[in-house]
């Protein structure tokens, strides 16, 4: 083979390599995107999901203010309260909550659920539930936020 062929076959191949990168870009991005779509998707119905529960649990114990939370941490909620007892020689103060969030997207691709929980000033979890965006499994996250909340609940009747 002469130089003039073998240059043209390396051209050929250098243009085939550059076009299969393209092609590559291009899928990272749409999949990027894609990911991006699911979290979001995920990240509404989960926080729904959330406001319910802590709603519920707010009319549960007279008290419990509800806050939406939408911020740099995530989306999600929280129920607190303060709470005042007075006996004839002392009087104590006790703060109880319980915050839900699902966090951002980020470049680590996951849906994370955080919880974090404090009855009468003592933090009893902070926790962190997570699965691949590819491979999230919304029933173990509804589940999840279900049970953070039930145990949150039998903590706080627990105190009183």
């Amino acid at each position: 083979m002469e130089f003039q062929q073998r240059l043209q076959k390396a051209i050929e191949r250098g243009q085939r390599a550059s076009i299969a990168r393209a092609q590559a870009e291009r899928d990272r991005t749409v999949n990027e995107k894609e990911l991006q779509r699911l979290h979001t998707l995920y990240r509404l119905e989960l926080s729904e999901r959330i406001e319910r529960c802590l709603k519920n649990m707010s009319e549960q114990f007279p008290g419990f203010q509800f806050e939406s939370i939408v911020d740099e941490r995530g989306w999600g909620g929280a129920i607190s309260r303060d709470d005042l007892r007075m006996n004839s020689s002392s009087r104590t103060t006790g703060y109880s909550r319980l915050e839900m969030l699902i966090r951002p997207f980020s470049s680590s691709h996951v849906l994370e659920l955080v919880s974090k929980a404090t009855v009468m000033n003592r933090e009893v979890f902070h926790r962190s539930h997570y699965h691949g965006l590819a491979d999230a499994d919304l029933i173990s996250f509804n589940e999840m936020i279900d049970n953070w909340a039930l145990e949150f609940a039998e903590q706080y009747a627990g105190k009183n």
